[in-house]
């Protein structure tokens, strides 16, 4: 019985951040914003924050970013994260990345994308830890 609990926390844990990169990967603006929760946390190059769902979607359109997931690295029942090939309009070679994605209510509430796999890893086990102590 336990390891279908398991099986299924991480289906849902997956088909959110599947469709979360379904939608940003089709550039489909009301399929983002219904993707993410009522406040989604990022974290990129241009800073950390909570923003909303429309914020967003913005965000999608503004960048065109599409992200190929590579590998994936489940942290916790609600952690994952994810290694991808990230592409902008006009790159001429996408740029490995990796994401830590967190999810509630089947949407993704934390997107933080880092560098490389190392320290996305990092900052999860981190993440994880400090929600543990709650």
């Amino acid at each position: 019985m336990r390891f279908a609990y398991i099986s299924d926390m991480e289906s849902a844990l997956e088909a959110a951040i599947n469709e979360w990169h379904a939608s940003v990967n089709d550039g489909d603006l009301e399929r983002s914003a219904r993707a993410v929760g009522d406040s989604i946390i990022v974290l990129g190059p241009k800073g950390v924050g909570p923003i909303t769902p429309g914020q967003f979607a913005q965000w999608v359109e503004r960048s065109g970013i599409t992200l190929q997931p590579r590998s994936w690295h489940p942290v916790g029942e609600r952690l994952m994260v994810v290694e991808e090939d990230a592409a902008w309009p006009g790159s001429e070679a996408p740029t490995r990345v990796a994401t830590v994605f967190r999810v509630a209510d089947g949407k993704v509430t934390a997107a933080l994308r880092l560098p490389d796999l190392k320290q996305a890893l990092e900052l999860a086990y981190i993440c994880r830890e400090m929600a543990a102590t709650e």
